[in-house]
């Protein structure tokens, strides 16, 4: 069975490097994927597959040999200008030992995010399906983060094609209200699959709706950025690494 079917709510830890990949083991996560807009932001490039796959693959590489937890990597889009080119791109991954990847029906151009037609997703999952019958394909779709008014609709529309095609898991980001996750948990056979947001309820909650995985996105990644820049600010403002050693105990 994949590390990413659970009877309860798997709680994903989204890392960026080998660093994250390693606090988030040590501190007892089950299983790992990687958030493609921290990884961006690390390598200093906007999110939306600016970022070269060959250095995407270079972390990637770089996690999988640090530690032995279930790696899902978030691929966008596909990182493909057609299907033999991301089972060509998946097959590289699958190589390095990912139990996973997460795919997703929109797209980047020009700097603004548009939503793709489901069908374009669902062949592609098809082709996956086909090329990697272990592989864990979480299908994300973006009709609640692109704020389409028919989003809980058209999310089970997709779904259920995307389900139809072979995908194993439905992620849906931005989607926080307990009625409309419960509404998709019980009408896409897929494993449903949350993330961060402000609103969105707590693990036990979200457990009762029926989702069965919770990612973070680059929210813990954005975090640790603004801590840096507050400890940085810090020992510039007061000229002393006091700040560095404030909480260490004597």
């Amino acid at each position: 069975m994949s590390p990413f079917f659970s009877a309860t709510p798997l709680l994903l830890a989204n890392a960026w490097d080998v660093p994250s990949a390693l606090a988030a083991e040590k501190a007892g996560y089950q299983a790992i994927g990687t958030s493609s807009a921290a990884i961006a932001a690390m390598l200093g490039y906007a999110d939306g597959e600016q970022m070269p796959f060959e250095e995407l693959l270079l972390v990637v590489r770089r996690i999988r040999a640090s530690t032995a937890l279930p790696l899902s990597v978030d691929i966008e889009a596909g990182y493909g200008v057609d299907n033999a080119h991301v089972v060509a791109n998946v097959a590289r991954l699958a190589a390095l030992g990912v139990a996973g990847i997460n795919i997703e029906d929109s797209r980047v151009a020009d700097g603004r995010r548009e939503l793709l037609p489901a069908a374009q997703l669902a062949e592609r999952l098809a082709a996956l399906r086909s090329a990697f019958p272990q592989l864990f394909l979480n299908a994300r779709t973006d009709t609640f983060l692109l704020g389409l008014p028919n989003a809980l609709q058209e999310s089970i529309a997709r779904g259920r094609q995307y389900a139809a095609a072979g995908a194993d898991g439905l992620f849906v980001p931005c989607m926080t209200a307990p009625g409309d996750i419960g509404e998709l948990a019980r009408t896409v056979p897929l494993a449903l699959n949350v993330m961060c947001m402000p609103q969105l309820p707590g693990f036990a909650t979200l457990a009762q709706l029926g989702v069965r995985r919770i990612s973070m996105g680059n929210f813990v990644h954005a975090a640790a950025t603004e801590q840096l820049r507050r400890m940085l600010d810090a020992i510039r403002s007061q000229q002393s690494f006091a700040p560095l050693f404030a909480d260490e105990t004597h």
